[in-house]
């Protein structure tokens, strides 16, 4: 598994991301030589199944009509 320093995720981090989800390999992000974090990219297959978990599940049922003021919501905290 590579390593790298949190600086330098800090400064390459879209790159990173990217490379990473291309290879497949997991990434270990350290400060002063101690682990942090550990980026793993998702596979296609996991990802489509969590976002069409709640398909189907979810829907609107009415409509706004009228704007509320910010003392309304002060009322309902």
């Amino acid at each position: 598994m590579k390593t790298m320093a949190v600086s330098e995720f800090k400064a390459k981090c879209i790159a990173v991301l990217r490379a990473a989800q291309r290879s497949g390999e997991p990434l270990l992000v350290t400060r002063r030589g101690r682990p942090l974090a550990r980026i793993e990219p998702i596979s296609d297959q996991v990802s489509e199944r969590r976002l069409g978990l709640y398909r189907g599940r979810m829907r609107i049922r009415g409509d706004v009509v009228h704007a509320t003021s910010a003392d309304d919501w002060d009322m309902l905290a």
